[in-house]
């Protein structure tokens, strides 16, 4: 639990300080080979983090602390599930969470992409239109 847990929090506190350093680092400057590295190590290790220890400590912590095996079957409240014609155990639990682990940390790489590539754009306010399509101006 305390693996899954700290590495999560890990996972947390680097994903926000690239966040944090997104909005800062304005774009186009320059980029030294040493700042190169550091990022690239930087993002290396949170990957790693989010496709390998993350889902390995759930899936431990499901095995051994939780005892989520092929052997226990899901009845569901009240034995709701006794009358389906198949059966669903906790390891298939298991595992659809270990697999929408991966679905969220794959929409959130996708996210931090869009953030770290998207900065420093400034939005422009939409201009009322005429109803020939025309921006309409005020005259100085």
């Amino acid at each position: 639990m305390v693996a899954l847990v700290m590495s999560t929090i890990m996972l947390v506190a680097g994903t926000v300080a690239v966040v944090a350093y997104a909005r800062r680092r304005p774009p186009g400057a320059t980029l030294t080979w040493g700042e190169a590295m550091v990022a690239a190590v930087f993002v290396y290790l949170l990957m790693g983090l989010a496709y390998g220890i993350v889902p390995h400590q759930w899936l431990t912590f499901a095995d051994n602390e939780l005892g989520w095996r092929s052997d226990k079957i899901v009845y569901g409240p009240g034995d709701v599930l006794t009358n389906i014609p198949f059966t669903i155990t906790y390891q298939v639990i298991r595992d659809v969470i270990a697999a929408g682990i991966y679905i969220v940390f794959l929409g959130g790489q996708v996210a931090l992409w869009a953030v770290w590539q998207g900065r420093g754009r400034v939005r422009q306010r939409e201009l009322p239109t005429s109803s020939f399509g025309r921006p309409l101006v005020k005259r100085t």
